[in-house]
């Protein structure tokens, strides 16, 4: 995980599951599976995943390794792990296209768009239903973000996970 390498153990300590795609003996992908909450920091939020449900996140393929199947291949194979693990529900998000894509084709349905700012120390969280989300999949989406309205104004906040 290069600079992000000392986050390794913390993780696994709290329970993520790490997955990885490896070609000639080298991990070229690797992705992250929480159960439990987890921070989002591109948004400045938690996620909560209920019981029996999971998220994805932090999946990364090195640039070299790009544009070769990689992280299909790693999402296909977190997907069919945590089936077999009982897990009734994923939640993922994604802010490139060509994931978006693997993440459709994996059977990930879009359910909230964001829109993001920034100003100082203010961030301004704005969440709305994706066109196609299944009636009730955008609440419970927000509520799993720990969102108590659609706009959420607030401190900026940084972590590490």
């Amino acid at each position: 995980m290069g600079e992000e390498g000392d986050r390794v153990a913390p993780r696994f300590e709290r329970g993520c599951r790490a997955f990885a795609v490896t070609e000639a003996g080298q991990v070229v992908s690797y992705g992250w599976l929480s159960t439990t909450t987890e921070w989002i920091g591109e948004l400045g939020v938690e996620i909560s995943p209920d019981a029996g449900e999971a998220y994805i996140w932090n999946c990364l393929t090195l640039p070299e390794h790009r544009r070769r199947g990689h992280y299909r291949a790693l999402l296909e194979g977190m997907v069919a792990q945590a089936r077999r693990d009982g897990m009734a529900r994923l939640w993922i998000g994604s802010t490139e296209d060509p994931a978006q894509k693997a993440d459709a084709d994996a059977g990930f349905m879009p359910v909230l768009h964001f829109t993001l700012a920034r100003v100082g120390p203010v961030r301004w969280l704005r969440a709305r239903p994706a066109p196609a989300a299944r009636a009730g999949m955008a609440e419970e989406a927000r509520r799993r973000l720990g969102l108590d309205a659609w706009s959420d104004l607030g401190r900026a906040r940084k972590r590490i996970h």
